[in-house]
């Protein structure tokens, strides 16, 4: 049985809800047919209304999977919608982390910059208004994974990161590979069932600019930070 699998045919049973989450964010057990695995379950009814985000940042939880996975970088946990005890929401895999380490800790390493390349790029794709240091996880098998990401693909410009380690430098070759398939094959249908067609379009705007850019970019401002940081 895949992870997605049992994410969406097990039962469900709240663990309790996960602290310092602006929204009501709940770790629970998906159990099938003897298998079981935490997830982080976010409700459409625990969500707080934002003025500049429609309501239901669980189906762009569900679109970043999507996203990611259509460039083959793997670095959302698996990620589905579906019906739970406080209604439907998105049911993503908990990472089992070091949750000592976040961003500042882990691009003090040089073999987590490549990765942490990908979630940068990823971001500024994905218009991501909200890459907080404790967002990017260490997991067990050594990977880090991108987490908490309801406040993407906006029409408008929103990028809020603390990724600016790389700015000016080069985006790496396979990464912009990567863009390009993506932007020559198209949007997945599911990924693009998810986004308003202004969201589609500006999606793609952004992946081009890369294409045509292929540089991380710079913030003189210093607005282009989330708060907290962590």
């Amino acid at each position: 049985m895949t992870t997605l699998e049992l994410l969406a045919r097990g039962e469900i049973t709240m663990k309790g809800r996960l602290p310092r989450s602006s929204n009501r964010t709940f770790l629970v057990e998906a159990t099938h047919a003897g298998n079981s695995a935490l997830a982080v379950y976010k409700p459409l009814a625990g969500e707080r209304p934002l003025w500049d985000f429609p309501a239901g940042l669980y189906h762009r939880e569900m679109a970043s999977y999507l996203l990611s996975e259509a460039l083959g970088w793997g670095l959302v946990p698996p990620t589905i919608v579906r019906d739970g005890p406080a209604g439907e929401g998105s049911l993503q895999l908990f990472v089992e982390a070091d949750f000592e380490q976040h961003y500042f800790t882990l691009r003090e390493r040089a073999g987590h910059h490549d990765r942490l390349k990908a979630i940068c790029v990823f971001d500024l794709v994905a218009n991501n208004a909200d890459r907080k240091s404790g967002h990017c996880l260490l997991g067990r098998d050594g990977l880090i994974y991108a987490i908490d990401n309801g406040l993407t693909f906006h029409a408008e410009p929103k990028l809020r990161t603390v990724i600016w380690d790389f700015a000016g430098e080069p985006i790496p070759r396979r990464i912009i590979g990567d863009v390009r398939r993506l932007v020559r094959s198209g949007l997945p249908e599911g990924l693009a069932k998810l986004l308003h067609p202004d969201e589609r379009e500006a999606l793609l705007v952004r992946a081009r600019a890369l294409l045509a850019e292929p540089r991380f970019p710079t913030d003189a401002s210093g607005y282009g930070y989330p708060w907290p940081l962590v």
